[in-house]
């Protein structure tokens, strides 16, 4: 396939209108063809006009590439470039006694999980563009001057190629309908219409004006197929010009960042941007009051990694992984794992109404005298007519049958057909003559109500036959209407007694007839609709209808489940506005009837400049390119291929009560995400800053560079088990969004905080425990003892920053009182405890000792425990002072 070019569509929208609004003779010409097809070397000649019949995609991603990328973000390249330093100076140009390699297994250890488990989730995903080529693979009927009519593959079509239509097929490229004999065709997977729509071979007039092309009467489209009838037509668009082809080109680019990626990448560069600040600070201060520039290089160097929350990448991922595996289980496959975030940040669901707020299915609503009343009789005629006719039973047949079956007892035995006269759409109407037991012969006739009329002389009025006057006609025409404006569709149903004798009858028959009254039908709401609106509106999401249906419909849909319709906009509305006045007209409106692909996507795209975070949920293929264009897209697994290709997020059922699951979800798992960045960086800052005052102030380096990766590491092991922690109910109750300047406000307002405990744990190892186990000051005792008092003082420091590091994760995970009012899951309790129980006695073993810690006095954990109580205390002072001033804490 070639390469995928930029794609101008606007001579080929020039050609729908010609093709629509011409005489067929005229189209014919205008391709050089005829009704015998072209010849090879005309094939070859338009071929190059007018282009190939195939659906340009991009070439898949490469393992290596996806490996690659797994790889590259701000965090593991910062990191990488740390642990490739680290190399040179703790091993490279290190003296054979003092090569270690810690730092660096540690740094690479985390980068390397973290990114495996990036690469996995993405080889899994799935390319929309290659499944759509393949979904498309069939073979068309034409006929060609060489070959006469043939069978030939769908990619060889040619613009100006003469088609052949039956059911069953699937429309092969765009088409112009030349002849045509009761043709029915689908559009359902590509404007969402639930009925077949009538295509036959008129001339539009010329000054026929509509955006939707998929209106268009004699026009039939790629993707769409026959259910009854026959035609033949001419190509007169393929491959990427087609309204499919369009669609296809939108879903094989590249999506955007989501909400979620942006806000991954601004609280990447904000903790870059504090540790491109404090770091040098630390080298340059080390190195003007200790004189050993080497040293100071290496204690900024494990400054810059303790600033870096190196499991960021892999906190996110197993979130997001458990997030998968919990919605599995809720019935919710998620495709893309990012997307699951961007579930619980959706503020706007846009959502197409057929078989997503409806049933997907026509059922019989009323059947109607024309009173307006309910009346058996009309269903049972409507069932011999239904039931007895041989063409294609049509989703209102299926519901009249359906319908009799549950409330009529009809002996079909005592009946027997006589004839029919099929359903053609000039009469838009269609009749049985069945007779009974008794040998009465009734002629039973069903279609458009104003067709029905016309052949009415007579109607079943209050009980009996009357003559059908001027008055009745308006009074039911009037019935007829508030059922329109309902939303409902209706036919009517006439009948009349020993019309012909047999063997006789023909549409002339059709005529002097009783009207007896009318059927009404709906695609009704499901029963979880209304309630599932309500959990969404009450979880902070507005609901916008975005359809190809129209407004009476959509109207009545929105009535029954509990939708306010602010105002309508239709799909033309939309074309005659730019993008500034569009920007407004979707922020103050929820639905919007009657709109082609590109509207849905032109809406989503604009939604999403408003800054919303905008999820998409559809099943067909006029919804594919608004799902890519969404943060979400949602689909079902009863959709289309290159729909469920599309999608982020695909539900086993087809119910928006699993949608506030997902909702729930997504937010859980942000508020977990972000309760390790915050703490995380805060500590982190607060835990530096306090290296920075004591680097000043110190003779010796407040905790050695391997000691700084040691705590990073056993504090980033006890942040794993926070997926699993709770999440405060108020918390989930609203979308939840990135916003990295808060995550530099909580670093500012929290972070200093352990940086007050921090030095007094300073003063109080330099001045009361280190000389009270060595015998006296840092400057009075021998050089080989003061090695010993920066290592009791080390070790010291080492511990109190790990409680209160760790401990804090439980005071800052909630705005309420720790322990008390919120406590963390057995998990998070567990893990946590675990590892302040393995860094407090790490002193005392022979790994604290290569890691060049000393044993602490047992006096040093009363002190400790003073030191940590007042931590917490203060924290849950300054937290409520920062949730007053910014709202909220997480």
């Amino acid at each position: 396939m070639a390469k995928k070019k930029t794609i101008n569509y606007k001579v080929t929208d020039q050609i729908y209108k010609f093709a629509a609004t011409s005489h067929r003779k005229k189209v014919v010409d205008h391709f050089s063809s005829s009704l015998d097809g072209l010849n090879t070397n005309e094939v070859l000649t338009t071929r190059k006009k007018y282009g190939s019949n195939e659906i340009q995609h991009e070439k898949p991603e490469s393992i290596p590439a996806k490996l690659v990328r797994a790889f590259i973000n701000p965090f593991t390249l910062v990191l990488l470039l740390l642990a490739a330093i680290s190399f040179v100076t703790d091993y490279w140009i290190a003296a054979p006694a003092d090569k270690d390699l810690t730092g660096v297994i540690i740094i690479v250890t985390m980068v390397t999980i973290s990114g495996l488990l990036t690469f996995v989730q993405s080889v899994r995903s799935t390319n929309a563009a290659e499944k759509l080529r393949t979904m498309v693979k069939v073979t068309a009927t034409v006929t060609r001057r060489t070959s006469g009519k043939t069978e030939i593959p769908m990619e060889e079509l040619v613009c100006g190629d003469i088609v052949h239509l039956s059911a069953g097929d699937m429309i092969p490229a765009d088409i112009r309908i030349l002849k045509s004999k009761d043709l029915f065709i689908s559009q359902a997977a590509m404007t969402g219409e639930s009925n077949p729509v009538e295509k036959y071979e008129i001339d539009l007039a010329p000054n026929t004006k509509n955006s939707n092309v998929m209106d268009y009467e004699n026009l039939a489209f790629m993707g769409s197929n026959v259910v009854s009838g026959s035609a033949m037509g001419i190509v007169i668009a393929v491959g990427p010009y087609t309204q499919f082809g369009r669609i296809a080109h939108d879903v094989s680019r590249k999506k955007g960042d989501t909400s979620f990626e942006k806000g991954i990448n601004s609280v990447s560069w904000l903790l870059i941007r504090f540790m491109a600040l404090m770091a040098p600070a630390v080298f340059i201060i080390n190195g003007l009051t200790k004189g050993d520039w080497l040293e100071a290089f290496l204690f900024g160097l494990s400054v810059a990694v303790g600033l870096t929350p190196e499991m960021l990448p892999m906190i996110v991922t197993t979130n997001l992984v458990k997030g998968t595996l919990s919605m599995a289980k809720e019935g919710t496959i998620i495709k893309n794992i990012n997307s699951i975030q961007n579930f619980g940040a959706i503020d706007v669901l846009c959502t197409d109404k057929t078989g997503t707020l409806t049933q997907d299915k026509i059922v019989l609503e009323y059947h109607l005298d024309v009173l307006g009343k309910e009346n058996d009789r009309v269903l049972k005629h409507a069932f011999f007519n239904s039931y007895y006719q041989t063409g294609l039973k049509n989703l209102m047949d299926l519901a009249i049958i359906e319908a009799s079956q549950n409330e009529l007892n009809i002996p079909i035995n005592e009946y027997e057909k006589i004839d029919e006269i099929p359903f053609d759409f000039n009469r838009r109407r269609m009749s049985v003559v069945i007779r009974n037991q008794d040998g009465k012969t009734q002629m039973i006739t069903k279609g458009a109500v104003e067709e029905m009329l016309s052949i009415s002389s007579h109607v079943e009025y209050m009980g009996e036959v009357t003559v059908l006057t001027e008055t009745l006609k308006n009074k039911i025409l009037k019935t007829v209407d508030d059922l329109n404006e309902d939303g409902l569709r209706v036919i009517a149903i006439s009948q009349k007694t020993n019309p012909a004798a047999i063997g006789e009858f023909s549409v002339k028959d059709e005529s002097d007839m009783v009207l007896m009254g009318y059927l009404a039908f709906l695609d009704p709401p499901k029963e979880t609709t209304k309630p599932a609106l309500e959990a969404l509106a009450k979880n902070g999401v507005a609901v916008k209808i975005l359809t190809g249906d129209n407004e009476k419909i959509t109207r009545t849909v929105c009535k029954q489940v509990g939708i306010k319709v602010k105002n309508v906009i239709f799909g033309t509305d939309i074309d005659s506005l730019d993008d500034a006045q569009l920007t407004a007209v979707v922020e103050e409106n929820n639905i919007f009837v009657k709109l082609s692909p590109q509207q849905k996507t032109r809406i989503v795209k604009t939604l999403r400049n408003n800054d919303h975070t905008v999820g998409f949920m559809g099943d067909g293929i006029n919804d594919a390119s608004a799902m890519k264009e969404a943060d979400v897209g949602i689909s079902v697994d009863t959709a289309v291929d290159i729909a469920k290709e599309s999608a982020d997020v695909i539900l086993l059922e087809k119910d928006l009560l699993i949608l506030e699951k997902g909702l729930i979800s997504g937010r859980k798992i942000f508020g977990n995400i972000i309760k390790y960045i915050k703490m995380t960086a805060s500590s982190n800052f607060g835990n530096m800053f306090s290296v920075l005052v004591g680097s000043a102030f110190l003779p010796f380096l407040p905790i050695l560079p391997i000691q700084v990766l040691f705590l990073n590491l056993i504090y980033d092991i006890s942040c794993i088990s926070i997926p699993w922690d709770n999440v405060d109910k108020e918390y989930l109750e609203k979308p939840r969004k990135w916003d990295s300047s808060s995550i530099g406000s909580f670093m500012k307002w929290i972070g200093p905080t352990s940086s007050v405990f921090d030095i007094t744990t300073y003063l109080l190892m330099f001045f009361v425990i280190c000389p009270q186990v060595l015998g006296g000051s840092y400057s009075s005792l021998p050089p080989e003892k003061q090695l010993i008092f920066a290592a009791l003082f080390n070790a010291g420091w080492f511990v109190e920053s790990l409680w209160s590091q760790t401990l804090v994760i439980h005071a800052l995970r909630t705005p309420k009182v720790p322990f008390l009012q919120s406590r963390a899951s057995f998990i998070v309790t567990t893990v946590t405890g675990l590892g302040i129980a393995v860094g407090t006695v790490l002193p005392y073993t022979n790994l604290g000792a290569h890691l060049g810690m000393v044993p602490l006095p047992l006096n040093f954990f009363g002190w400790l425990a003073l030191t940590i109580i007042a931590y917490l205390t203060l924290v849950t002072f300054m937290k409520k002072i920062y949730i007053k001033r910014f709202g909220e804490l997480l």
